[in-house]
């Protein structure tokens, strides 16, 4: 049996026959082992890619819930504005407002006028000063009267008048 192994391992063919099954082992080995590390490394992702589908699951329900709630915000503020346009518009047609605005834009008017005539200033405020000794004599004594029981185009005559008598 020693003879025939002798002869069979002298042969070339042989020796080719068992290196070409070592390196068929020694790939296949090497193969075995890439194998191996795939499988880890696909376990690995898919786990990794199930925590990633769960947090994305979770940032999707935060952000659906935050729209949620700038909605019924944003809904709330427009219900809120539209309350306030109502009420602002109601407001505007009270007794007085009116008056109000328009007393607001003359009062603009006059500014402008100080700024812009230089010669209505000094007569403007001379009619300011009559103005207001008419207003405070009005508001006492007979002028008040007077006012009350005649239009207020007399009741500016006579307070000249009796304004401008010395006794």
């Amino acid at each position: 049996m020693q003879d025939f192994l002798l002869s069979i391992l002298s042969h070339s063919f042989t020796w080719g026959l068992i290196a070409g099954l070592v390196l068929c082992l020694v790939v296949w080995r090497t193969g075995a082992i890439a194998r191996r590390e795939q499988k880890r490394e696909i376990k690995r992702l898919n786990t990794e890619l199930t925590d990633l589908n769960k947090h994305l699951g979770q940032q999707l329900k935060i952000t659906a819930s935050g729209n949620e709630a700038l909605n019924a915000e944003l809904a709330s503020l427009r219900e809120k504005n539209e309350n306030l346009r109502v009420s602002i518009a109601t407001l505007q047609q009270k007794p007085g407002k009116a008056e109000a605005r328009l007393l607001q834009v003359y009062d603009r008017a006059v500014h402008l006028l100080l700024e812009r005539a230089p010669g209505f200033a000094p007569a403007w405020e001379s009619a300011i000063r009559d103005a207001e000794a008419h207003v405070a004599d009005s508001e006492s004594g007979l002028t008040k009267l007077v006012r009350r029981v005649t239009r207020p185009a007399l009741g500016a005559a006579t307070t000249q008048t009796t304004s401008s008598d010395p006794g």
